[in-house]
Formats: structure tokens, C-alpha cells, sequence
């Protein structure tokens, strides 16, 4: 089994560096996904409210006879619908994703979007505090924040973010954010890591790198990542991918390799595959 290293959040919270994401993973498929995952020696499970497979996610967990100390549960409030949203909304929906993960608590819970145009994600945020002084989740944090969200939260909130999970691959970079977050002391977690697949993978300064170590080319962007600091989550639902992606503390990149993988994104305006934060609304 693969002994994954652990990034120490700014609360002492130890999380593991690569866990199993389950975006776009049918509820009906994500308890046999997660039960694979953890077979094959994942320890972090992220989900989300409105990926719609929490309970499948958490029937997983309670069955796969791993003790859940040694696990790492992350999910996300979906602050959508057309509500702006305060402290009732808030706990209404971590109660909610608590029962369907079939957990007391959670390691690590997130605003899933800023949503600046709606000007309530502070008030969210009190509630995140009440939420992690009450121990019902070890560390609380943010995704898709932008630069000017996280001094917004610093101005009204002595509680600094423990993750900002943002989509962050050698397409998109995400240079400047991941310096901001260095100097606060919020750990950057990637979503989309290996940018969906082909378009990424394919590109020959990535095969050309995967051919030098004997890698897949998904193994090198995954190393690209743990090797800047990175959480990631790579998703996958077929079980030797989630293997092979999960294989990738046996190799190092070297300084060329990074270097050939830092410019793919170098002096571009970052070729996103998700939404814009600043523009995202639901």
C-alpha cells in the first residue's frame, strides 16, 4: 500500500496530500468507486452536496471496515438555489450531508463558490466558525476563491481558511493564488488535476516526460502537482486507474521536468475548463 504524505493544515489537522474525488460519480456508483478506492489504500474521500452522491459516498465509508480515524471525509455546502444564504440555511445543509455520509462529523468542510455577486458568503463563513468550534468538523475552508474573496474573509474573520480547493492543473496554474495562499497559510487543493483528460495528457511535453520515467503521462501531471505542494483528488471510476493514480511516490520529476510542465501554463490568461469564480452563479 502506497504511504501517501500528510499536509498539516493551519489548525494542526493532518490531511492526507492525494485522496479520490467523486465529482460526476452517479450516487448508484460511488459506493462500489469509494469502497475500490479504499481497497486500493485511499484515505481522503471528497464529495460534495451537489455532486448528488453523498450517500452513496457514506454507505462506502461505513462498509469498507476501514476505522474512521484513519480516514479523511471532505464535502462541500452547496450555496445555491436563488436564497441568500445565513446561519439556518448553513446548518440546515451540514446536517443534511452529515446524514447522508452517515457521520458525526466531518474532517473538512467548504464553501463550494464565492458567489460575490450574492455578497453572503461572510455570513456563510460566521457559521463555518460556529461550525468548527462545535468539533463537528475538524477544519473548515473554502473553494474557487479568487484573491479578492480570501482578504474580504481576512478582513471580517480571524479564522484563516484551512484549504482553498480551486481548479489547478499545468494548463492553469494558478500562480498568483497559490502564492497568496503560501503567505496566509491556507493550503491549496487542485480540483480537475489532470484538466479532464486528453487535452492535457496528450500534449508531447507531458507523453514526452511520462516516456522518460516509464509513467503514464496522468502519473506526471500528478507528480507535477505533489512535488509543488498541492492536495489533489484525482477522480476515476475505473479501478486500475483509481490504482495507477494513487502510484506515484515510487518516481521524482526533476528540475527540466518541472520546468517543461510549469510553462504549458506560462504567460497564458489560464485555459479554464470549469467556470469563472468571479462570474459563477447558480
Amino acid at each position: 500500500m502506497n504511504q501517501v504524505p500528510g499536509i498539516k493544515l493551519n489548525n494542526g489537522t493532518l490531511m492526507p496530500q492525494l485522496g479520490y474525488g467523486v465529482w460526476q460519480v452517479p450516487d448508484a456508483e460511488a459506493e462500489q468507486a469509494v469502497r475500490t478506492a479504499l481497497e486500493a489504500g485511499y484515505r481522503s474521500i471528497d464529495t460534495a452536496a451537489v455532486y448528488g452522491n453523498e450517500e452513496g459516498t457514506g454507505k462506502a465509508i461505513t462498509s469498507a471496515g476501514v476505522p474512521r480515524e484513519e480516514l479523511f471525509v471532505t464535502t462541500k455546502l452547496w450555496n445555491g438555489k436563488s436564497e441568500t444564504w445565513g446561519r439556518d440555511n448553513v446548518l440546515r445543509e451540514f446536517d443534511a450531508s452529515l446524514a447522508k455520509l452517515g457521520l458525526d462529523e466531518i474532517d473538512l468542510y467548504l464553501i463550494h463558490w464565492p458567489r460575490p455577486m450574492r455578497d453572503d458568503f461572510l455570513a456563510i463563513w460566521k457559521t463555518f466558525e460556529e461550525i468548527a468550534q462545535s468539533g463537528r468538523a475538524k477544519a473548515v475552508g473554502v473553494s474557487n476563491f479568487r484573491p479578492a474573496d480570501l482578504e474580504r474573509l481576512g478582513a471580517e474573520s480571524s479564522l484563516v481558511p484551512a484549504v482553498n480547493q480551486i481548479e489547478l492543473h499545468p494548463l492553469l496554474p494558478q500562480t498568483e493564488l497559490r502564492a497568496l495562499h503560501a503567505r496566509l497559510g491556507i493550503a491549496t487543493e487542485a480540483w480537475s488535476p489532470l484538466g479532464q483528460g486528453k487535452d492535457l495528457l496528450t500534449l508531447p511535453a507531458v507523453t514526452a516526460i511520462a516516456t522518460k520515467h516509464g509513467r503514464s503521462a496522468a502519473q506526471v501531471v500528478l507528480r507535477w502537482h505533489l512535488q509543488l505542494g498541492n492536495v489533489v483528488i484525482p477522480k476515476s471510476v475505473t479501478p486500475a486507474r483509481i490504482r495507477e493514480n494513487l502510484d506515484v511516490f515510487g518516481f521524482e520529476l526533476d528540475a527540466e521536468d518541472v520546468a517543461a510542465l510549469d510553462a504549458l501554463g506560462a504567460g497564458s490568461a489560464g485555459r479554464r475548463i470549469g467556470p469563472d469564480p468571479a462570474e459563477f452563479d447558480y
